[in-house]
């Protein structure tokens, strides 16, 4: 048995979400480049030389990346013989997020309840965790600074067996068509496919952190994932919506078991400041 302590706990998310929100990772910034060159739009190029200087001046100046420095979901696979000593280990987590975004001086735009008083927490929490419990003595951290002008434009539809592969297209074709320019492309798709209502959701969530230069492991999903991503860029949306070839840097798709009667798909949608860091402790 392993022992962490819950202060090991609330440095690591602090310093993940400090990192987060002002240094974009070298496979989002090879992926602007790489469109940059492919961009037939001038006003288009523009627009992704400004997001380029805008992230360079945010690492530079050690300053948040957007002004949505957004909602904290973090994700946990936790050692089976690791102990979490001297602290709770979810306040441990929101101690994290208190501090990082108080150092960093980061909007803090958590409301504590949803409907009537929207009454704002004052210090971005709490985050959203999702556990696993896995083999091992360590713990790995990821989180990711979720943005509401993208999450605003994810969807979730109870597809059904007979409806198919065209159905998911068109299911996902239609979602980034209704987005338009409001998650502020070029955007970052994470398609969960398959499990339950929640389930699917989770695995989209999951995929908008996976690396983009990295492809779903199945020949087969791979090929949708590249198919998907060629046809949302022929929808000319464009950089910051403004028209061009660029709407989006990756889609990314993962998948799970589900029941006989079920086609579960989730799209989530990451704007192009794709904020997300992990560390094992």
């Amino acid at each position: 048995m392993r022992t962490v302590t819950a202060n090991q706990i609330t440095e690591t998310v602090k310093n993940l979400f400090l990192d987060a929100n002002r240094y974009i990772g070298k496979d989002v910034t090879d992926k602007f480049l790489q469109y940059q060159a492919l961009e037939a739009s001038p006003v288009g190029r523009t627009v992704l030389d400004q997001l380029l200087e805008n992230n360079r001046i945010a690492a530079d100046d050690k300053v948040p990346i957007c002004q949505d420095t957004g909602m904290c979901v973090v994700f946990v696979d936790l050692g089976q013989d690791v102990h979490i000593t001297e602290g709770d280990f979810e306040s441990a987590i929101n101690e994290g997020v208190r501090q990082a975004y108080e150092q960093g001086y980061f909007r803090k735009s958590v409301v504590g309840e949803p409907l009537f008083r929207r009454t704002n927490t004052k210090d971005n929490t709490p985050a959203v965790i999702h556990t696993r419990i896995v083999p091992g003595d360590k713990v790995h951290i990821m989180v990711t600074a979720k943005g509401f002008g993208s999450e605003n434009m994810s969807a979730l539809k109870m597809l059904v067996p007979a409806d198919g592969i065209e159905g998911v297209k068109k299911f996902v074709l239609e979602t980034v068509k209704n987005a338009g320019p409001n998650p502020c492309p070029p955007i970052i798709l994470g398609i969960g496919i398959g499990g339950t209502f929640e389930q699917a959701a989770l695995l989209a969530k999951r995929c908008t952190t996976r690396p983009l230069d990295q492809d779903n492991p199945d020949p087969r999903y791979a090929e949708l994932e590249k198919e998907l991503l060629e046809k949302i860029n022929g929808l000319g949306i464009g950089p910051a919506g403004i028209g061009g070839n660029t709407t989006a840097l990756k889609v990314s798709i993962d998948y799970t078991a589900t029941h006989i009667a079920g086609l579960p798909v989730a799209v989530n949608i990451c704007c192009h400041a794709a904020r997300h860091a992990e560390r094992t402790i």
